[in-house]
């Protein structure tokens, strides 16, 4: 039986969500252990470390439990262009319309400080459906890197302009 979302909550994630992040960034199947710590360390869960105030971070919650998680801020020297860092879903959500929430929950947040959202994505075949993923929210293919994260591993660029808001 598939699981509504309709009790799905966005909340700011808290230094109580660092074991849960971890292990959903880590599950995923798609991050290496390096890729996983620059993750925690941008949302500012770590031990002793204050959040970069740049980072601005949603998780979002079913029955009590952390389901997803994203990051996003402004792009440094630009005007207007906001970076998404990382959104992550649970495995067992995917597909879900989970990943859905949060970027709508970070587009919301942006809006009339925002022109254009940027993500960084792998050319693996593995990533194939979070490519499509973008694609079906609005986002385009503006560059493509040949061997960039590793040998056999392209940097794909997507964008997305934001219309201003009235």
């Amino acid at each position: 039986m598939s699981r509504t979302l309709v009790a799905l909550i966005v909340r700011p994630l808290t230094a109580a969500d660092r074991g849960p992040v971890e292990a959903m960034t880590s599950g995923a199947g798609e991050f290496r252990p390096d890729e996983v710590a620059v993750a925690l360390g941008d949302a500012g869960l770590g031990i002793g470390r204050q959040k970069d105030p740049d980072y601005e971070l949603a998780g979002a919650e079913l029955d009590g439990t952390l389901v997803g998680w994203a990051c996003w801020g402004p792009t440094p020297c630009t005007i207007g262009t906001f970076d998404l860092y990382w959104i992550v879903v649970d495995q067992a959500w995917k597909g879900r319309g989970v990943g859905t929430v949060l970027v709508e929950e970070m587009e919301r947040r942006v809006a009339g400080r925002c022109r254009m959202i940027v993500v960084e994505t792998a050319g693996r075949a593995d990533y194939t459906a979070t490519r499509a993923f973008y694609e079906r929210r609005g986002y385009r293919a503006a560059a493509r890197i040949a061997d960039y994260y590793a040998p056999g591993d392209d940097l794909v660029t997507y964008v997305k302009n934001v219309p201003p808001t009235a």
